[in-house]
């Protein structure tokens, strides 16, 4: 099994500087918005953050391929960084602390490729998540001081915590009578939103969350980090990766139910 410890501390020295640039701007008063042509925000401190993230890697890891939100993608190979600035854009700009950086690598095998090292940088809220393949997921200030995660064992619909981001992505794919049949089915729901529900997953604290519409940047690192805590990340449809344009995650216990209600 390839050892991506390097590869992992890279990506962790690049959500450093990028936490530094996002901070440096969060709730500033001079922010600069603009909309772009899919009608969400993008700020000057998304586009500052994944600038620096593209020149590191451009030095660190010049052979391998980016793809980053607000950037588009750069190079070819078998080995793809892609990033997502700020996570959680429209909470950046209201001075919600609920955005992280997601910086996540992919690599090619042969069932296509699969992100194997994903990095969750949440400054705000003093938090960070990570994971490599075959290594395990954590959270903590540093590779040196972190806790590892585990899914929850909940294995009952009944007793599930279940998180989404809202309830407009469900009306507009007609499948909002679905969506609250499963609400109604479970212990309770919250709209945590963006990141947070598949670290949640993760780390335990909730047990599903499914999202039905969402780029590669919103979906790779949390899927490795989501997977090497014990969970599963499909798509809605239940083909195992992030090249769905949706997203399920779950303690593994309850994805079945949770692609019967919410699946196709």
């Amino acid at each position: 099994m390839p050892d991506y410890h390097d590869d992992l501390r890279l990506a962790h020295v690049l959500a450093d500087a990028a936490d530094a640039a996002t901070m440096d701007r969060f709730r500033a008063l001079d922010l600069k918005v603009e909309t772009k042509p899919d009608m969400t925000p993008v700020t000057e401190a998304d586009k500052a953050a994944e600038e620096l993230i593209r020149t590191s890697l451009s030095r660190a890891r010049p052979r391998d391929a980016v793809l980053g939100e607000e950037y588009g993608s750069e190079g070819r190979g078998s080995r793809r960084w892609i990033i997502d600035p700020i996570d959680g854009t429209k909470n950046y700009v209201r001075g919600v602390p609920v955005w992280a950086t997601l910086i996540a690598l992919m690599e090619r095998g042969p069932g296509g490729d699969r992100p194997v090292v994903g990095v969750v940088s949440a400054p705000a809220l003093g938090r960070r998540w990570w994971a490599a393949e075959g290594r395990g997921a954590y959270s903590g200030r540093s590779l040196s001081s972190a806790a590892r995660l585990r899914v929850s064992g909940v294995s009952r619909l009944a007793d599930a915590s279940f998180a989404y981001s809202s309830l407009a992505g469900w009306e507009e794919r007609g499948r909002l009578p679905d969506f609250l049949r499963l609400s109604r089915e479970v212990w309770r729901t919250r709209a945590y939103g963006d990141f947070w529900p598949y670290m949640m997953v993760a780390e335990g604290s909730v047990d599903i969350c499914a999202e039905p519409r969402l780029s590669l940047w919103d979906m790779a690192a949390n899927a490795v980090i989501v997977q090497e805590a014990g969970g599963r990340f499909t798509g809605l449809d239940g083909r195992d990766g992030v090249h769905g344009g949706n997203a399920a995650a779950s303690n593994g216990l309850l994805h079945s139910e949770l692609l019967h209600h919410l699946g196709g």
